[in-house]
C-alpha cells in the first residue's frame, strides 16, 4: 500500500453523493418530453412543429458533447472537478434562464440548446473522473453510482413539472405539477435554472481528487503491462488512445448506442400519445400514459440500469456486458413501434431501452477506463462521448423527420439494426497493445 494512502483523505462516499446531486440536475436534458406537448401545441403561443422541439434538444445534446471533449476534460485535469463543475452549474442555470427571457424557438435553441447544453458539459465528466479516481477497486459500480442520478433526474424533473399521476391514480393529492398549478413553459424554465444553478453548486464543493498515490485500504491495482490487458494498468494518452482501431470501434458503438436512446427520449411523448390514440385512447389518457412511460419506467429503469449493468460488469466483464446489452436493445428497438400501441407495451419498451441505454454510461467509461487507463480518463472519456452528440443530432432528429411524416416505424428500425451491429463489432474487439491491434 503506498504511503499516501495513510494520509488524512474525505470520505470517497461524501463524493459519491455531491456528484450523484450534480447528476440529478444534469439529467433534466432527459425532461425535455415534458415540454415538447406544450411546445407542439397549435392551440398554444408556440406551435413548434416535431422536427424543431427535437433540432433544441439535438443541439443541446451536441453541445454538451463537443464542450465535454474540447473543454471539460482537459480544465478538469489542470484546475480541478470541483471549479468546472461550479462553473458548469452557473452556465446550465443560466441557459434555462435565457430560455424563460426569450421563449421563442430562437431563443430556446440559444438557452437549452447552446448555453445549458454547454453547462452540461463541462460538469459531466468532473464527478466521473474524481469518483474513478477515488475507487478504482470499484470501477463499474462506481461509475454506474456516479451517472444512476442522471437517468433518476428525468424522473424528478418530468413529474415536478407534469405531477405524479399514474394512470387513474393520483399519486400526489393536491399536487398537480407545475403545469397543473398553472405554471407556463418560461415560468418552469426561470425556476430550473435557478435550482440548477444552486443545487450543482452545493454538490460541486464535495468534488477533489485524491492526494497523488493514494489507494484504498487493503486494494493493490495490477502490475502494468506491456499487452495493456482490461485493467485499467497501461495509461494511453488522447493521442495515443485515438490512434488505436479500439477507439474507433468503441466510438462507433456508441454513437447507435445514443442514436437508440435519445430517440426514445425525445419522441416518447409525441410518439406515445399518437400510437395510443391510433389504438383507442382518448388525447388525454394518452397524455397520461406517455408521462408515466418517460417519466416513471424510463426514467426509473435508465437510473437503476446504470448502477446494475456497472455492477454486472465488475463479474461479467465490461466487454460481454456490452455486447449482450446491445444485442437486447436492438431487438427492444425492432419491437417498440408495435409494442407503443398499448399503454403496458409502451411502459414495458420505454423501460427496457431504458434500462439498457442508462447501461451505456457505466460502461463506456469503464472500458475506457480498462483499455486505456485509469489515469487520463477525464481526457480520454471526453473523446469517447462525442459519439454522444453525434447519436444526439441523428436519433432524435431522424425521429421527428419521421414522426411529421407519420412514419415512426422507419425511426425504429434502423436503429434497432445499429444496435445488433455494435454487438458484433463489440464482440469482436480486443484489448490495445501499446502499437493498437483491434481485431
Amino acid at each position: 500500500m503506498s504511503e499516501a494512502s495513510s494520509l488524512r483523505v474525505p470520505n470517497r462516499w461524501l463524493i459519491v453523493v455531491g456528484g450523484s446531486l450534480i447528476q440529478l440536475c444534469l439529467g433534466a436534458i432527459y425532461a425535455w418530453s415534458a415540454f415538447t406537448g406544450k411546445l407542439t401545441d397549435h392551440n398554444g403561443p408556440f406551435a413548434f412543429t416535431k422536427v424543431q422541439t427535437q433540432i433544441i434538444f439535438s443541439t443541446s445534446l451536441f453541445t454538451f458533447a463537443v464542450i465535454m471533449a474540447l473543454i471539460a476534460g482537459k480544465w478538469q485535469t489542470k484546475a480541478g472537478p470541483r471549479k468546472v463543475a461550479l462553473v458548469g452549474g452557473l452556465v446550465m442555470g443560466l441557459g434555462y434562464i435565457v430560455s424563460s427571457l426569450m421563449p421563442t424557438f430562437a431563443g430556446m435553441m440559444l438557452g437549452v440548446g447552446l448555453i445549458a447544453g454547454a453547462g452540461i458539459g463541462l460538469t459531466y465528466v468532473c464527478p466521473i473522473a474524481a469518483l474513478v479516481k477515488w475507487f478504482p477497486d470499484k470501477k463499474g459500480l462506481i461509475t454506474g453510482l456516479a451517472v444512476a442520478g442522471f437517468g433518476f433526474g428525468a424522473l424528478i424533473w418530468v413529474k415536478l413539472t407534469e405531477g405524479f399521476k399514474f394512470g387513474p391514480v393520483d399519486l400526489t393529492p393536491g399536487w398537480k405539477g407545475l403545469y397543473g398549478a398553472g405554471w407556463t413553459v418560461p415560468q418552469v424554465f426561470m425556476l430550473y435554472g435557478v435550482l440548477f444553478a444552486a443545487l450543482i453548486g452545493l454538490g460541486a464543493l464535495t468534488l477533489c481528487n485524491p492526494p497523488e498515490g493514494w489507494l484504498p485500504e487493503g486494494w493493490t491495482p495490477p502490475a502494468p503491462n506491456a499487452s495493456a490487458a482490461p485493467s485499467g494498468a497501461a495509461n494511453f494518452g488522447p493521442r495515443e488512445m485515438t490512434k488505436t482501431p479500439q477507439y474507433w470501434g468503441i466510438l462507433v458503438t456508441f454513437v447507435f448506442a445514443s442514436v437508440a436512446g435519445l430517440m426514445v427520449i425525445g419522441v416518447i411523448k409525441l410518439f406515445g400519445v399518437e400510437a395510443l390514440m391510433a389504438h383507442g385512447l382518448d388525447k388525454e389518457a394518452a397524455n397520461v400514459a406517455t408521462g408515466t412511460a418517460m417519466g416513471l419506467f424510463y426514467a426509473l429503469a435508465n437510473g437503476f440500469g446504470r448502477i446494475a449493468w456497472g455492477a454486472i460488469s465488475d463479474r461479467l466483464g465490461r466487454q460481454r456486458s456490452l455486447v449482450v446489452l446491445s444485442a437486447i436493445q436492438g431487438v427492444v428497438m425492432l419491437a417498440f413501434y408495435y409494442l407503443g400501441g398499448s399503454v403496458a407495451g409502451l411502459c414495458l419498451g420505454a423501460a427496457l431501452v431504458g434500462f439498457n441505454y442508462g447501461g451505456n454510461f457505466a460502461l463506456y467509461p469503464a472500458i475506457v477506463a480498462d483499455f486505456f487507463g485509469n489515469k487520463n480518463l477525464g481526457l480520454n472519456y471526453p473523446m469517447v462521448f462525442l459519439a454522444y452528440g453525434i447519436g444526439g443530432v441523428i436519433g432524435p432528429i431522424l425521429a421527428g423527420r419521421m414522426g411529421d411524416a407519420k412514419m415512426w416505424l422507419w425511426a425504429f428500425v434502423p436503429a434497432g439494426i445499429a444496435c445488433l451491429v455494435s454487438a458484433v463489432i463489440l464482440a469482436r474487439l480486443r484489448p490495445p497493445t501499446l502499437k493498437g491491434t483491434a481485431f
